[in-house]
This record gives structure tokens, sequence and C-alpha cells, in this order.
């Protein structure tokens, strides 16, 4: 099952030994699991074959002539380039199935949820929790056509705005209502709102709204008509663009992080605050019908921060890619865990949206080989 990103072209398991790709299958994984490098002295008493460190040195001395791995340090240890971490992804990697718990973990967090902004922050931090990087989620800008709206009173100075799509979903906003606002104004402000904007888009209903409120101010009551201008703003305040959610961004700031780690991360955490990142992170994701693995330089979003990028679609009922789901952490992230839980996620949200079957086992099915599931 390939799970790649586009990128140049570079060695591959062609030009190695068995024994060269052994040595270099060892040292990734050692390097994922540890963070640390590998030395050869280590590295032999792990192998099935007996090898000497010296010949050891040998093959790795070849595998960083091939820029796959690299010596950080001083010392022999030798740790998986940028390069070395793609081909390991694409051609080595064992992926299957989720593990049940970790199946079951992601539908009791999602399973519950109320509304899609719930399931949103339910699965970015179920994620976030398995993978320990941060849980990222990008959310749709509402499309769909408005089936029904309702205002609810909660309070002197709250009310919820209620907005069900033609697509089934569900969405709910809290926001400030006008002073003195009644109850007969709010039922008279949700009549009039599912008279007039049934049909429409969130972008359509508010430059209809703007322009008849204006036209005919006199004909509504002041009070109805300030809370349709209001509700409506909270909604189109927050559907330009695609929204950014992230959960568990303290899991890349985990005590005993090296400096430069700590650095990389706070990096990512200053792109993970422009909100407009959102829409590129989805044109890296939406052309792939799975998930798509980008490391460091590979994506110009992360090359600074040295991250890893996770990252798979999700489709509502008409199968068009409106969002995605994915996690960030660093390049030595557990690939063998994150890339299946990541596109199990994906599906379970989209089974929510409608856009994917609800036959358990499809879910939980592994991709097989040959499947496409990157660029």
């Amino acid at each position: 099952m390939p799970v790649s990103a586009p990128r140049p072209p570079g060695p591959g398991l062609g030009e190695m030994t068995d024994r060269a790709r052994e040595i270099f299958r060892r040292v990734v994984e050692s390097y994922l699991e540890t963070g640390e490098p590998v030395g050869s002295r280590a590295l032999s008493r792990t192998l099935e074959e007996r090898l000497s460190p010296a010949t050891i040195r040998n093959v790795m001395q070849d595998l960083e002539l091939m820029g796959l791995l690299a010596a950080p340090h001083v010392s022999a240890g030798r740790a998986p380039t940028q390069a070395g971490l793609r081909l390991f992804v694409d051609a080595l990697l064992d992926l299957g199935a989720p593990a049940q718990e970790d199946q079951a973990r992601i539908e009791a967090a999602v399973g519950p949820a109320s509304d899609l902004q719930s399931a949103f922050d339910a699965a970015g931090a179920a994620l976030s929790g398995l993978s320990r990087g941060a849980g990222l989620v990008i959310a749709p800008t509402r499309e769909a056509p408005i089936k029904h709206i309702e205002v609810v009173g909660l309070g002197p100075e709250r009310a919820l705005l209620v907005l069900v799509g033609a697509d089934g979903a569900v969405e709910n906003r809290l926001f400030t209502p006008p002073p003195g606002l009644t109850p007969s104004a709010m039922t008279e402000a949700s009549n009039f709102l599912n008279a007039s904007l049934r049909g429409r888009t969130i972008e359509e209903s508010r430059d209809w709204l703007h322009a008849r409120i204006e036209e005919n101010r006199a004909e509504l009551d002041a009070a109805a008509a300030r809370l349709i201008e209001t509700g409506l703003a909270e909604w189109a305040g927050a559907g330009r663009g695609a929204r950014l959610i992230v959960r568990g961004r303290s899991n890349l700031l985990e005590e005993g992080a090296s400096a430069a780690d700590l650095e990389a991360a706070r990096k990512l955490f200053d792109l993970l605050e422009r909100q407009e990142d959102a829409v590129e992170l989805l044109e890296l994701a939406k052309d792939a019908q799975g998930v798509r693995v980008f490391l460091g330089s590979e994506t110009k979003l992360f090359s600074l921060s040295a991250s890893a990028l996770v990252i798979s679609p999700y489709m509502n009922a008409e199968r068009r890619v409106i969002g995605a789901i994915g996690v960030i952490g660093p390049m030595r992230l557990n690939y063998a865990r994150v890339v299946p839980i990541v596109e199990y996620t994906a599906r379970l949200i989209g089974r929510t949206l409608g856009g994917a079957s609800d036959d358990r086992r499809s879910l939980g099915a592994a991709p097989r080989e040959g499947e496409s599931h990157g660029g």
C-alpha cells in the first residue's frame, strides 16, 4: 500500500542488497522508537544474521553515501535522513487495520457527538491521544443549502442559532442577542428565516438578508431585524474559508524534548495559528483517495519545523471532499500506527456525514496492496 507525497526521484530499494535493506529497516525502526541514532554495535545484537560491528558500519556508510542515513553527531550512530524516512514510509512500512482498541477509542470519542463541531473536536482529541502528536481537523465551510433554522433564547445575554442543512448536518452556534429581545421576537425571527432562506447557502442568505433588512426595515420588528443580522453574522464570520481545529499541542512539548525539538514545535505552533493555512492543508489532502504522508520540506508549511503531516480527506454524502483530518508531529512518528488510525477516523467522519458505508467491516478493513493512498 503506497503512502506517499510528490517528491523528486531518489534512491530506491532496488539499489540495495538484502543485507543493506535489513540494516536500513532496523536503523529506521529503532530511530522511530527511540529518537536516537543507532550504532553498529547495538545493531549487531538485534540482527538475525550474525554480522560484526565493522561489517555493519561499512553497510551504514554505503547507505549514508546514498543519502538515506546521516550521522547527526561525532559518534558512529546513524539516523535516517528525510529521504530515508520517505523511502521507508513508501516501501517498507507494514500497514494494516488499526488495532481493535484504537478503533474502540476513536468510536467511543466520535460516536456520542451530538453535532458536527463536537465530532470534529472529539476526533482531533482522539487522534492526539493515540498518536502523541497534535490532532488536526480541517472543518468544512457551510455550503449545503439551508433546510431549517431555529433561534433559541438561553438567557438575557445568550442565544443559540441551530442550522440544519439539506445534507442532514446539524450545527449549533451561540451568540449574543440584542438587549431586551423578547421570546416573541425570536419566534418571529425563526419564522422569517425559515420562510426566506430555505434552499439558500449561508453566503447567499447573508447577502439576501442584508439587502432585505435595508429595504424592509420598517416592516420588520427592529429587535427581530437586529437578531437576524447578529445571528447570521456569527455564521458568516465562521464560514469564510476552512476552519482549522488543533488538539494536543502539548504533546509536542513533552518533558525531555531537546532544544531543537522545542524550537521546531514553536515554529509549528506559529504556523498553526494562521487559519488561512487550513486551505493549503486541505489542498494537500483533497486529491488523494486515502492517507498522504508529508515529511519536512515536502510541504512549505512545515519545512522550517521539521514536522511530519499524516492527513486524509473525508467526504460528504455526495462523495465530495469537504475537509481533512490528520496528525502533525515530529518526523519520528509511529507511522505504522498513525497512518491506519488517521484513515479510520477520516472514514468514520465521512460516515457521520453520510458519505461512507455504515458497514463496520468496511471501516475496519485493512487497505489492500495496490490501492492508491498517495500522490
